[in-house]
């Protein structure tokens, strides 16, 4: 598979991204850049196209583009951050997507939506109720989303949905029950639990190859003896921000 990846460079104010459920620490700026660098020649190499965002050194959350679109098919469904101060990161994705050919349509007030919240499986899309995404927010992609099956899934103690859970190529489920609503999901005794809490973080490349963060080395090795190809990124000083390998693209096919 290849395509497109829409990214977003980190700016100089990175630091100062918010923090919800972890303690602020120390971001370097500089070391940042490069791990995103490294982030995007991960994703060309595997096929990838990357599109850069235009930045936005004043919004400190701008390379966690996920947030702010979600793609389905060629639509794209621009969202509104449960963070008021993330909004203005959507204008930028807007122009960008549309320049990739794309419809766009938008999550409007009271709904707010993150895109991190939103999961993909085939024809089944799992929404977190969370503290960036409310009802109206879920009902209204739902809405926009008529021929996906939306279902909402509670969340306890992590930012975002696909902070406790991803999919593995096959459909798998890899993840954390312990943050996650499990009634929602299909049958939740047979989620694949992570060696550790960043092996929930996956990013399907095509075929059987996958990226996942360094900081789960056994979480990795447990999908290689599972028989697929992981590539791993060091992208540490976005997980100071409760960032994932997940959050910094939108892969659009």
């Amino acid at each position: 598979m290849s395509g497109i990846a829409l990214v977003r460079k980190p700016g100089p104010r990175i630091a100062e991204g918010l923090v919800t459920h972890i303690e602020r620490e120390p971001v370097d700026p500089e070391r940042a850049l490069v791990q995103h660098e490294a982030y995007v020649a991960a994703l060309a190499a595997a096929g990838w196209t990357p599109v850069h965002v235009e930045p936005a050194d004043d919004l400190p959350d701008a390379p966690f583009v996920e947030d702010t679109v979600v793609v389905c098919g060629r639509l794209a469904v621009l969202t509104r951050p449960g963070a008021p101060e993330r909004r203005p990161e959507v204008a930028a994705v807007e122009e960008a997507v549309r320049g990739l050919g794309l419809s766009a349509v938008r999550v409007t007030r009271p709904g707010t939506l993150d895109g991190g919240d939103v999961l993909q499986v085939g024809r089944t899309v799992y929404v977190g109720r969370s503290s960036r995404t409310n009802d109206e927010g879920i009902a209204q992609l739902a809405a926009l989303l008529p021929e996906r099956k939306v279902r909402p899934v509670d969340l306890d103690g992590v930012l975002h949905l696909k902070s406790a859970v991803t999919a593995l190529p096959d459909g798998t489920l890899i993840g954390d029950p312990a943050r996650l609503g499990l009634a929602a999901l299909p049958e939740p005794a047979g989620l694949l639990e992570p060696e550790e809490e960043s092996g929930a973080h996956v990013v399907l490349l095509g075929g059987d190859r996958v990226l996942m963060a360094a900081s789960a080395p056994r979480t990795a090795d447990l999908l290689v003896r599972r028989g697929l190809d992981v590539t791993t990124v060091d992208i540490s000083e976005f997980e100071k921000l409760e960032g994932c390998v997940t959050c910094l693209s939108v892969l659009v096919p």
